[in-house]
């Protein structure tokens, strides 16, 4: 057990230091790109900090256990915004730029309810299903990035990124992804370990410790850029995350091989959950103060999502 647990505190460090660089070239490269931060936030970090689900997924498609796929992304997307999003603004309000429920929020609800269409359909999800969803990303991030060149954008930034070297912003990005990896690799495998040892069961763990585990990143990205100020980088990224694990995670998953729904729990409980946490962030923005997702409504949102790790460990 102690080892398993040292496991977990080595792969949480890792996590913060590879948030800190994604963080840090993020900001560089919307300078050099001339695109807003939201949606270097959206792309480059949200790519960066889905990659330990796609490589758990991958992993567990090339191992015969595709199923732990849906449980993961479905975990992680509710950990993403009950969890992540909960401490986020917890640590301080987030003020929303219109672009989010104009464009954005549309765009992870249609992901959300596209994905809950296809297993619904046929309690599976297969290779053409997962070529849609690819594609639907693709075009996602090409209109995303064309609508940011057409906006002005007031972000505020540490202008000293602005004159960061190409070289520097790679070797950063190569340090934060490689942080993340291995931090995450070592979080989710002594996450596992313990729950093992405690007798839960493996669709537990794949909602709940390795979902958790795998948004450890989001964390860790999210919380830095908040108490940073950067706060556009934490919306973005964690809505651009929860676009990413259904597009391109269960995406290129499925086209690998078909992800069959094993657990019932995943179609009747779980899922549900992922679209009413995807859906109350529109009247938490808007009410009852417009285009703001203040401390107390993170309060809600980390209370809900301790309700739903309950309901997970008890039904």
């Amino acid at each position: 057990m102690l080892f398993a647990l040292a496991w977990v505190v080595l792969g949480f460090v890792l996590l913060v230091v590879g948030g800190e660089y994604l963080v840090r070239s993020s900001i560089a490269l919307s300078f050099k790109l001339n695109i807003s931060k939201l949606v270097i936030g959206m792309t480059v970090v949200s790519f960066a900090t889905s990659a330990p689900e796609l490589l758990v997924s991958l992993n567990a498609a090339l191992n015969e256990s595709p199923a732990i796929a849906i449980n993961n992304v479905v975990g992680s997307n509710i950990a993403n915004i009950g969890l992540v999003l909960g401490i986020t603004t917890i640590i301080g309000s987030i003020i929303v730029d219109r672009s989010f429920y104009m464009f954005t929020w549309p765009s992870m609800m249609l992901f959300s309810i596209a994905l809950y269409y296809f297993l619904s359909n046929d309690n599976q999800l297969t290779y053409n299903e997962g070529l849609i969803l690819l594609i639907a990303l693709i075009v996602f991030l090409f209109l995303l990035i064309k609508r940011s060149k057409n906006e002005v954008t007031s972000d505020e930034v540490d202008e000293a990124l602005g004159i960061v070297s190409n070289f520097k912003i790679i070797i950063w990005l190569l340090i934060g992804g490689v942080a993340l990896y291995f931090g995450s690799e070592w979080l989710v495998e002594g996450a596992k370990d313990v729950a093992i040892r405690i007798g839960v069961s493996e669709a537990v763990i794949s909602v709940t410790m390795i979902a958790i585990g795998t948004s450890v990143p989001e964390l860790a990205a999210s919380v830095i850029a908040a108490v940073k100020q950067e706060k556009a980088i934490s919306l973005g990224n964690l809505i651009g995350s929860n676009i990413f694990n259904i597009g391109s995670v269960l995406g290129i998953t499925s086209i690998i091989t078909t992800i069959p729904v094993e657990e019932p729990q995943i179609l009747t409980r779980d899922i549900f959950w992922m679209l009413a946490f995807a859906a109350i962030l529109i009247p938490l923005i808007l009410i009852p103060k417009k285009l703001k997702i203040s401390r107390y409504k993170g309060l809600i949102l980390v209370s809900a999502y301790v309700i739903f790790i309950y309901i997970v460990f008890t039904s």
